[in-house]
């Protein structure tokens, strides 16, 4: 463990499994000591046959959104072997989606990239502006908000969703574990999903947890429910890992 500005802090990482390590990581070389405790579990769909008959025609969108990079790893994985139609257009909410897809080895994907990166900014692309008459394939788990959907509906655009995995609550064991049996310093959440999740599962071990440590959260809708709950501090950091270390970095570095 390095002295840098997170030395000595205690961070939980409540991302999915699947999504903690890159965080982690980036907290450790900060000096930090992160904690992965997912408040999500990604599962998949038990049937998948809405989902192979939208990418048996995938090119006739116009337009393909993911919602996250666990959407990106998980749509991209099932189609595995296929070659995605040159005609249909890319588009991430959030900079760590887009990543993903840029890794993936696509080009010109849409995104926004000022302000709190949501749905909201994703509607706000001149891009999205005008899409009557066009079809629009949102990738997704199950559930979630549909205002992004519904919106793009109101402007004229033919809306299809894919459903590629589950977001389920974690099994934990009912034995409190040793790294919670000391302070934290900081929690991450990733979503509004996630914050409840974590109430859940911390609740009979840690009931103070939300008045005892500054909270890292994704966006302002997820600070407002975080402050209902009764949470001392909340920090809006943004989605992706890097915005949430430099968030940590910039709480806990000591005043010059």
């Amino acid at each position: 463990m390095s002295a840098g500005p997170l030395a000595g802090k205690r961070v939980l990482v409540t991302r999915p499994r699947e999504q903690a390590a890159a965080l982690a990581e980036l907290i450790s070389e900060e000096g930090g000591e992160p904690i992965v405790f997912p408040a999500i579990e990604i599962a998949p769909v038990a049937d998948l046959r809405q989902f192979y008959a939208i990418a048996d025609r995938l090119e006739q969108f116009d337009v393909a959104i993911f919602i996250s990079p666990t959407t990106v790893q998980r749509v991209l994985g099932l189609l595995e072997g296929r070659r995605w139609p040159e005609r249909v257009r890319v588009a991430a909410i959030g900079g760590g989606s887009k990543r993903e897809l840029e890794r993936r080895g696509f080009a010109g994907v849409l995104a926004p990239s000022q302000g709190e990166v949501d749905s909201e900014a994703l509607l706000a692309l001149r891009e999205f502006a005008s899409v009557r008459g066009q079809s629009i394939v949102i990738f997704r788990g199950q559930g979630g908000r549909e205002f992004l959907g519904n919106t793009l509906s109101e402007r004229g655009a033919r809306i299809e969703y894919a459903e590629c995995y589950r977001r389920i609550l974690p099994a934990v064991s009912p034995r409190e574990p040793q790294w919670a049996r000391e302070a934290l310093d900081a929690v991450t959440i990733s979503s509004s999903e996630g914050l409840a999740n974590l109430v859940t599962l911390l609740g009979a071990w840690r009931r103070d947890w939300l008045r005892e440590s500054a909270l890292f959260v994704p966006h302002s809708r997820v600070a407002a429910e975080a402050a209902r709950l009764g949470a001392r501090e909340t920090i809006v950091a943004g989605s992706g890992d890097r915005e949430v270390a430099r968030a940590l970095i910039a709480y806990f570095r000591p005043a010059k």
